[in-house]
């Protein structure tokens, strides 16, 4: 079976295509430059399709589609979820949505692991993961709560990775985790892992995949602030 993954719940596009469960995935991705906005709106299809016709393959061929769920940014995991939801319709392919801190986890050589994505308003949506399984739910934390995250129980200090990870890791290692070097690539979301992890879970009802948001979107938010 072909699996199309990608996840936009970040500013990278990122997407990938495994062909069957024996061969690795294929990926591509599209990464903004410093101060560019992210490109998902005009890179997401084009990326696939790309990685579809490398292959030989038409999106009429994917059998599942795995896309990232968030939490990331409101405008990037909506993206992903309705291009998804709209390419599973129109190719009658099955759909899955894979968390993006855990398929950020899946990257990092570790057995405890904290998957940080950068939540902007100074935040970072955080998870925490053991051998693959989730024992720190998804939240979005400021500084102060980041410093602290006590290590997992019965383990070592985290490893952290994620955008988040680099721009929070002054406090992340106050709190005792390690933060892997900045030029690490694990810091970046790769569709591979979203890929191996859609064909894992397996088939989802289309109307039980949706965003996981964490917080209120930036807009909300504003308007809270302003007491409106």
């Amino acid at each position: 079976m072909i699996v199309l993954g990608f996840d936009t719940a970040t500013p990278r596009t990122a997407v990938a295509l495994q062909l069957s469960e024996d061969e690795p995935p294929r990926e591509a991705a599209h990464d903004p430059e410093p101060g560019q906005r992210p490109g998902h709106g005009t890179h997401l299809l084009p990326l696939a399709a790309a990685l579809l016709g490398d292959a030989g393959a038409r999106f009429a061929d994917v059998g599942l589609i795995g896309v990232g769920v968030g939490p990331g940014t409101f405008t990037g995991v909506r993206i992903g979820v309705a291009t998804a939801r709209a390419l599973a319709q129109a190719g009658d392919s099955a759909l899955t949505g894979v968390g993006t801190l855990r398929a950020l986890a899946e990257g990092v050589p570790a057995r405890d692991v904290l998957a940080v994505v950068d939540a902007r308003r100074g935040e970072a949506f955080v998870a925490g993961y053991r051998d693959g399984t989730e024992v720190l739910a998804p939240a979005a934390l400021g500084p102060a709560a980041l410093e602290g995250l006590a290590p997992p129980e019965g383990g070592r200090a985290w490893l952290a990775a994620g955008d988040g990870a680099i721009r929070f890791r002054d406090a992340l290692e106050r709190a005792g985790a390690t933060v892997l070097p900045d030029i690490d690539p694990a810091h970046r979301i790769s569709a591979a892992a979203t890929c191996r992890l859609a064909r894992a879970a397996g088939a989802s009802p289309r109307e039980d995949v949706l965003p996981i948001y964490v917080r209120a979107p930036d807009a909300v938010m504003v308007r809270r602030a302003g007491g409106g």
